[in-house]
């Protein structure tokens, strides 16, 4: 697939990355020639200096022959304007953007072939919101993640000492979550991964991931974590776009506070934001303010600034200070590894988060959603299969006999409203939802052959 990509911002680079090991012709645009260096250093691929929505940059890119054109910017104007261009001018076939301010976003007519004529709308604001979300109303994992429109999800979760099933093997797990399925889908111990076995002892600080119906999560996240009380009273460090967001949308069960620096931005949040959310002016780094407001008692802290720096400063502080949970944005992937784990319960790069949306759409085959995991290590797919079993590879076959790349697993098959936790025995239909989890990014061109529809297969 020939793609250019508008931005070697963080964003940018994450995707380019992603990409370039997967047999894609890329060229990435940007005016600063600094990070384009870096990114020829690392990656194969092709790189443009200049203003993405001109014209004639966007021709030097290769957009008259373009598949795709993702466009990352930092600018919300810019990437709809070459998405315009690209449609108008060269009548590119799939066009993407990230768009960020929700003064757009509020207006989803604008984004048609009549006015700008964007496929598909990224908005990292959002997704980070839900991220951030989904952890507060679920205590004590490391990610949660939605497939089959809310009625799976993909848990990630540390195993603690004293929980049920440390020390034992996967084989008595249903006899610990009985009337309920989940299928462990692999196991990140000291930075190996371990592909799970009904006789797989689980360890301490074993990072597990499992596949369960949404409704059962927290019993199976209570049999490898000591199992906590729901998360009350939180603290917001950061009243920006995801900030609130965030507040709004967990005000009704929790007690809220937002910490605020701008004067500006703080009286308009005072203003405008849901009656019984608690707005406060001040520095999320001063521990008087924090100790004011209770911190010791607090169940998470949220630094969602966009000063990393400033996150990883204040959520210590928090931490220090007594609260049972942090969570900060932390956008280098450096900083990411180095603060994940220790004062910083969890570190979450907008980045990282971000992809998954862009690669649901990248992707060959019809994929309903892609989820980027372990800083892009890792992966997990959900796609509809299409076929009968004279032109597909996998329907109709035992799961058990089918030709699964080193390190890729079925976690959990959607037959209309039915959810199946597949065992080697079982066999896809045609039309089933499939959700894979893919220990090896790298096997994602295998994964997509193995799902194609040929009519050559026999």
């Amino acid at each position: 697939m020939k793609i250019v990509i508008l931005g070697a911002g963080q964003v940018g680079r994450t995707v380019a990355h992603s990409l370039a090991s997967e047999d894609n012709d890329i060229t990435v645009v940007d005016r600063d020639p600094q990070l384009l260096q870096l990114l020829q250093e690392r990656l194969d691929l092709r790189t443009v200096t200049g203003y993405a929505a001109h014209p004639e940059v966007l021709i030097e890119a290769g957009i008259e022959t373009a598949d795709l054109i993702l466009a990352v910017t930092n600018s919300d104007e810019t990437n709809m304007i070459a998405c315009h261009l690209a449609h108008t001018l060269f009548r590119t076939p799939t066009r993407l953007a990230r768009v960020r301010d929700p003064n757009y976003l509020a207006y989803p007519e604008l984004f048609s072939p009549k006015a700008i004529p964007i496929d598909y709308i990224v908005s990292p604001e959002r997704l980070v919101t839900i991220f951030v979300f989904h952890l507060i109303e679920q205590p004590g994992c490391l990610q949660i993640l939605d497939f089959l429109d809310g009625r799976a999800q993909l848990v990630a979760v540390r195993a603690q000492l004293g929980s049920p099933m440390v020390g034992r093997s996967l084989l008595v797990l249903p006899s610990r979550v009985p009337d309920a399925e989940c299928r462990v889908v692999a196991i990140f111990r000291r930075g190996q991964v371990i592909m799970p076995e009904g006789a797989t002892l689980i360890e301490v600080n074993d990072e597990i991931f499992f596949l369960a119906a949404s409704l059962d999560i927290p019993r199976f996240v209570g049999a490898f974590h000591q199992s906590q009380a729901p998360y009350r009273q939180v603290i917001i460090a950061g009243g920006g776009n995801i900030g609130t967001q965030l507040a709004e949308r967990i005000a009704a069960n929790h007690q809220v506070t937002i910490i605020e620096r701008d004067a500006t931005r703080y009286h308009y949040l005072a203003e405008t934001l849901t009656k019984g959310i608690v707005v406060l002016r001040g520095d999320a780094g001063d521990a008087d303010l924090l100790r004011r407001q209770d911190i010791a008692n607090t169940d998470v802290f949220c630094a969602l600034t966009n000063d990393e720096e400033a996150n990883i400063l204040s959520a210590t502080l928090a931490k220090r200070l007594g609260v049972r949970k942090t969570i900060a944005i932390v956008n280098s992937p450096s900083y990411v590894d180095l603060v994940q784990d220790t004062t910083i319960d969890i570190a979450v790069s907008p980045a990282q988060v971000t992809i998954g949306a862009l690669l649901t759409h990248i992707r060959r085959g019809d994929v309903e959603a892609v989820y980027s995991l372990r800083r892009g290590a890792a992966e997990a797919i959900e796609l509809t299969v299409h076929g009968d079993s004279k032109s597909s590879r996998v329907i109709g076959r035992p799961i058990g006999k089918l030709a699964l790349p080193p390190g890729v697993s079925i976690g959990v098959i959607a037959r209309q409203s039915q959810i199946i936790f597949p065992h080697h025995d079982s066999r896809i239909e045609p039309e089933d939802r499939v959700v894979l989890f893919l220990a090896d990014k790298r096997q994602i061109t295998a994964v997509e052959r193995l799902f194609d529809v040929s009519f050559s297969f026999l």
